[in-house]
């Protein structure tokens, strides 16, 4: 420190400052040079990033630390240097939080590409976590500064009571909507259906609702929190393709072997002739059961997805009634045999009472 004439010490003052400034400026230089270069070696944009969003608070942490260093070496101020010298520990807790919060976003948002987060929990966690430093900062200044935390940390817990029993609706869809995203339930575009009867194609899965978009062209809005306790049916999972289960029944006189050949050449046709049915299985055919009216059967083939899975369904049972007909192959109706035992009609009929009738003839 100089002092003496307070010429020569604005003059220090303004060197000081301008070396920090200087110092400053070339930081922010080669930061940047350096992210340019890393950006042209490398694919990742992880370090380039982290270079560039911490240029700029280094660049005002150096000046205003600068300024501070500046006014601390002019002896005119010393009754200040004391309150100088908190504020320069004071932009240093700031700076340390700020480039930390500002920071550990490009670094959560390549970790989360690389782990195909969905973008949506990616933002979120990238707030939550930026706001917890930005508080956990703001502590420990007011901490630096003489003022109590306790009774605030305090009040904020039975703050955040009143405010979650108040909101308990609301935090039970936002949880709910944390669990499907983390456990990968089901994904957009996927086709779902609720064991009570609701489906659809997902949409969006926010944190307080999922939008189902439904075969009738409408937008279905589920609250999160009864997604996770009913049970739901991905149609898309593991695999979309889908299995098309048909079944029916022929007369005891029919051929079987005729039948199951006929049924075969059927589903096969579907298979090759429906872009909605998949090429890479084959059907199978089975005899069931031998019912009351029928030996009854059943046809499997595949789908590609659950809506494909209609049309497969309906083309196969059309095709197979007409076949059948064309083959003389009998697909009998309900039927039942009444067993009539003859010998009943020949019992005498008992003789009416007329005892009743002959009084009623004598009274008169």
């Amino acid at each position: 420190m100089i002092s003496g004439s307070p010429l020569l010490e604005g003059a220090w003052a303004g060197g000081i400052l301008a070396a920090f400034a200087l110092v400053a400026w070339l930081t922010v230089w080669a930061l940047g040079r350096t992210a340019r270069r890393i950006q042209r070696r490398s694919k990742t944009a992880f370090a380039p990033q982290l270079l560039r969003s911490i240029s700029r608070p280094i660049f005002v942490f150096l000046i205003a630390e600068g300024v501070l260093l500046a006014l601390r070496s002019l002896s005119y101020l010393e009754p200040w240097h004391s309150h100088v010298e908190r504020a320069a520990v004071a932009v240093a807790i700031v700076f340390v939080t700020y480039v930390l919060a500002v920071s550990i976003r490009p670094w959560m948002n390549w970790y989360m590409r690389r782990r195909k987060v969905r973008p949506s929990l990616s933002q979120l966690v990238q707030r939550v976590t930026t706001t917890i430093i930005f508080a956990i900062g703001l502590l420990v200044l007011l901490q630096f500064f003489g003022i109590a935390i306790s009774p605030m940390l305090a009040g904020l817990g039975i703050g955040g009571l009143a405010i979650a029993l108040a909101l308990q609706p609301t935090l039970s869809n936002f949880f709910a909507g944390a669990q499907l995203i983390f456990d990968r339930t089901f994904h957009v575009n996927d086709y779902i259906e609720l064991d009570s009867g609701e489906r659809g194609f997902v949409k969006h899965v926010g944190w307080r609702s999922t939008r189902v978009h439904t075969l009738y062209n409408n937008l279905m809005i589920i609250p999160n929190s009864r997604l996770v306790e009913t049970i739901v049916t991905n149609y898309h999972g593991p695999d979309p393709k889908l299995a098309v289960l048909v079944e029916a029944g022929v007369s005891y006189s029919s051929d079987l072997a005729r039948v199951e050949k006929v049924a075969l050449e059927v589903a096969r046709e579907v298979i090759a002739e429906l872009p909605e049915a998949a090429k890479t299985n084959d059907a199978f055919f089975a005899f069931d059961e031998i019912g009351d009216s029928n030996i009854n059967f059943w046809i499997w083939l595949y789908a590609r997805d659950r809506v494909g899975s209609f049309r497969v369904k309906s083309e196969l049972i059309k095709r197979l009634h007409s076949r059948f007909d064309r083959e003389g192959i009998v697909m009998n109706y309900p039927v039942r045999l009444i067993s009539h035992d003859a010998s009943r009609d020949k019992r005498p009929i008992p003789a009416p009472d007329v005892t009743g009738a002959e009084g009623l003839d004598e009274g008169r």
